[in-house]
């Protein structure tokens, strides 16, 4: 018999709580919840936790120091979905940042929740065969540059560490796992984001020119991320496991 996913639920609110596990668990999971940091990390010490659903508004340590704290330290592949009380964009925004994989603003359906929680567990295991990553390397190689994926940081040929956003370190790492594959916008913004891309939806284009801001990259002349017209982008350069 295969094993429920198990979800920890991390908000302030008990009812709230009570309501969203009864429902999570009639839907066929394992749900724990914990109503402040030092509750989840409790839970997270003692058990195998599969996706965390994590609200901004928490008392003491907020949801988006949290999340960060798991991504550059405790757990970097957990997936995590943010709850918050405010629509604000920049919220949102300032979350998908601090590494998580999905957003979702209160109030909302219980349903629209496991829809969420569905997708981004189905995102972070299933990639298409195609896209599976071509290295599982912790340090990869790539030109100049090294790509420390459990770090999440990024060093320049004299080591010197190159500040990168959530949403850069996402986009480079999908980039960096396959190179030498062009890689449309709608399979970036779903590897990264997981959601499709609109007609209007210019956040890759942005992004690929902060990361080439960063390599120090030329968009005429690219050494590294190459425009493929009307097809996506693609990592030019060959991609090796990085020696420490």
């Amino acid at each position: 018999m295969e094993t429920p996913d198990h979800l920890l639920l991390v908000d302030d609110d008990r009812q709230l709580l009570r309501l969203l596990s009864d429902y999570l668990q009639a839907s066929g999971y394992r749900v724990s919840t914990a109503s402040h940091a030092a509750e989840m990390r409790r839970v997270l010490a003692g058990h195998r936790i599969d996706l965390v659903v994590l609200d901004v508004m928490l008392p003491g340590e907020d949801g988006l120091s949290l999340c960060r704290e798991l991504r550059m330290r405790d757990r970097p592949q957990l997936p995590i979905l943010m709850l918050t009380a405010r629509a604000d964009e920049a919220d949102r925004v300032l979350g998908l940042e601090m590494g998580a994989d999905d957003y979702l603003a209160k109030p909302f359906a219980s349903r629209e929740l496991l829809a969420r929680i569905r997708s981004v567990l189905r995102r972070t295991r299933m990639l298409p065969p195609n896209l599976q990553p071509a290295a599982h390397a912790r340090r990869l190689r790539f030109g100049d540059w090294v790509l420390d994926v459990a770090a999440r940081e990024l060093r320049d040929a004299d080591g010197r560490l190159v500040a990168l956003t959530g949403g850069e370190f996402r986009l480079l790492r999908v980039l960096v796992e396959h190179p030498q594959r062009v890689l449309s916008r709608d399979q970036l913004l779903n590897l990264t984001q997981g959601r499709d891309a609109d007609p209007f939806d210019r956040s890759i284009d942005l992004l690929i020119s902060r990361l080439r801001q960063r390599l120090r990259d030329e968009a005429r002349e690219p050494r590294y991320i190459k425009t493929v017209r009307n097809e996506g982008y693609v990592l030019c350069a060959d991609v090796s496991e990085a020696t420490p």
